[in-house]
């Protein structure tokens, strides 16, 4: 096989050849996963996203089927679960985009059922598929987002430079998106999706098809936003990045099967890392994928 890195061909070899060359690009190092701060204000509820009983239904078929669960602030949650498991329809539910057949359930303190608008200007989200104007340049496309999300022009002009350096974006801002690379691109687009520091920011396969190291460094930004006290609810079908998680929910046939840290479900399981886990419960399935 050949490598190509960066335009240039860096190498032919065999697979273990390459692999072993090139590691430090298709296996970085890990990330010290870190946990929750459980510090809470007095007064204040530590929990960002409550669900009870939550059920969508379309017709008899119950695509969310009585999940119930709680995130908590500043919390990294990774909500996995095959094609077809439900998770899909579980996020339209939270994030105002669909309502529920039954059940309760609470975002940044509002109900969706009711407040769906509400919900909307509290969270960030990014979709698995590239969500800004290529269109449009990078500094163009953070004012646009900016405004939609009510900020004052003063703010965004001042946090539009901070989040340029802080992506190394600085020389970069008058180019038009359509024109980066997919990984700066991703990076940009989960830096858009806080630019207005929201409650909680909802990640749907935000890594897909991207470069082992560029997913590395994309969870580093995770990390950073959780530290900020964003909470993060992340969908992947990536293993390793579960491991990242502070805590998992496993969804099976519209049902919550697992949840906990990534090392509670691996002793609990018998099962040494989080992809043998996931394949355990995922063959469990009866219902056929999307």
């Amino acid at each position: 096989m050949a490598f190509l890195h960066e335009g240039r061909l860096q190498g032919i070899g065999t697979p273990d050849e390459i692999l072993t060359r090139f590691a430090d690009v298709f296996n970085p190092p890990g990330i010290d996963r870190k946990t929750v701060n459980d510090a809470t204000p007095t007064g204040a509820t530590s929990n960002v996203i409550e669900v009870k009983n939550l059920v969508k239904a379309f017709g008899a078929f119950h695509a969310v089927d009585d999940i119930s669960f709680s995130v908590k602030k500043g919390e990294i949650f990774g909500f996995l679960g095959a094609n077809g498991a439900g998770k899909t329809t579980a996020m339209h539910m939270l994030t105002g985009l669909n309502q529920p057949t039954s059940g309760t359930g609470t975002v940044a303190g509002y109900d969706i059922s009711t407040q769906h608008e509400l919900i909307k200007r509290h969270i960030g989200y990014m979709s698995q598929r590239f969500s800004l104007y290529e269109d449009l340049t990078v500094a163009e496309n953070i004012r646009l987002f900016g405004g939609i999300y009510g900020m004052s022009d003063d703010d965004i002009a001042r946090k539009t430079e901070q989040l340029l350096e802080r992506l190394q974006f600085s020389e970069h801002r008058n180019d038009l998106v359509g024109s980066l690379p997919l990984g700066w691109k991703q990076k940009l687009a989960f830096s858009v999706s806080i630019f207005h520091e929201p409650d909680i920011v909802f990640l749907d396969e935000p890594t897909g098809g991207v470069d082992p190291a560029t997913r590395r460094q994309f969870w580093e930004l995770i990390y950073d936003a959780a530290q900020r006290g964003i909470t993060v609810f992340v969908t992947t079908h990536y293993m390793d990045e579960a491991e990242y998680c502070d805590r998992i929910s496993i969804m099976v046939d519209g049902k919550i099967s697992a949840m906990g840290t990534p090392d509670e479900l691996k002793r609990r399981y018998n099962q040494p890392d989080m992809d043998h886990v996931f394949t355990h419960l995922a063959r469990q399935a009866t219902r056929s994928s999307d």
